[in-house]
């Protein structure tokens, strides 16, 4: 049985696993070719907010598990071509230049094709050799939440002071949510705090789930839950191979999972088609070169021009 200590001493959490191997069907025939994960934001693919995010919270090795189909993913994060940067540099745009570079200097890469059934643990033991015996962050590479402090960052402080498994967690404001997430449930230590005890996987209605509080991409998780999972694999026969049972099975032995409702944030469900466009017009919104133009043009459309 896994026992608190009185003062909690943790190890640093440099590495970070992004679950990016799934097909994208619902945006298919854009994604047949295309990542879904890098479809854009205005003028960043989705995976590079993710990637930023884990980077401004201390994050240095990044694990990205891909399927055949996800090279772009690879050539993102590799260094620019000499023709791109010759191009950029003729042009004056020295700007653009030293932006677009820094993007393959943000962490250390690693890409492992994914093997094995579907699910969201899979990913995670694809990478496991990777992992060894470290704390690390888990995240899916199609959602996120934008947060001050980041996500990722109010994760690690909550690690850093309970240690244990934490999880990202934002309150369920639609019927449709208890369809879509698993809910927590457990003792409140604080309003934006959960000791987690229950974990129920898309519930189907807030009648039926034990909070308001949904689990969604995001977590800090200790090594042990890798064990679990090498244990749950072999028992696997069919369906999903999903990672929430053994994370269950983890608290029943007495190891500490935590729910952090982020604070200051708003949740994005960029792989549902009306999710990713509203998602759009947030950040163009909040785009410095284009926000007033942009909201002039939403506002005339609402008023009926052309």
């Amino acid at each position: 049985m896994h026992l608190q200590d009185d003062a909690i001493q943790t190890r640093p959490v440099r590495k970070a696993v992004i679950a990016a191997a799934g097909f994208g069907t619902r945006f298919l025939p854009q994604t047949k070719a295309m990542p879904k994960e890098m479809l854009p934001l205005v003028d960043k693919p989705i995976i590079q907010y993710i990637v930023e995010e884990l980077v401004d919270a201390g994050i240095e090795d990044i694990i990205i598990v891909t399927g055949y189909h996800k090279r772009s993913i690879e050539d993102h994060f590799d260094r620019m071509s000499t023709d791109l940067r010759s191009n950029l540099r003729s042009s004056g745009k020295d700007e653009l230049l030293e932006e677009t570079q820094k993007i393959s200097e943000l962490a250390n890469f690693a890409y492992v094709r994914q093997k094995g059934p579907y699910g969201n643990a899979t990913p995670l033991m694809s990478a496991a050799h990777l992992i060894g015996d470290e704390p690390f962050i888990y995240a899916f590479a199609d959602d996120f939440v934008l947060a001050e402090p980041s996500r990722f960052r109010q994760l690690v402080s909550v690690y850093q002071e309970h240690g244990g498994n934490v999880l990202t967690c934002v309150k369920a404001y639609q019927e449709s949510d208890y369809r879509k997430y698993g809910f927590v449930g457990g003792q409140q230590l604080s309003d934006n705090l959960m000791d987690v005890k229950t974990i129920i996987e898309k519930p189907g209605s807030a009648n039926t789930a034990p909070s308001d509080l949904a689990s969604v991409s995001g977590y800090v998780f200790e090594p042990a839950l890798l064990g679990y999972l090498e244990k749950a694999r072999q028992e696997y026969s069919e369906g999903e191979f999903i990672f929430q049972p053994s994370l269950q099975k983890m608290i029943e032995d007495g190891h500490k999972v935590y729910g952090c409702n982020v604070v200051n944030g708003k949740f994005y469900d960029t792989g549902d088609k009306l999710e990713y466009l509203k998602t759009v017009v947030d950040f163009a919104l909040m785009h410095d070169d284009l926000s007033e133009e942009f909201r002039n043009f939403l506002e005339g459309k609402m008023n009926g021009s052309k």
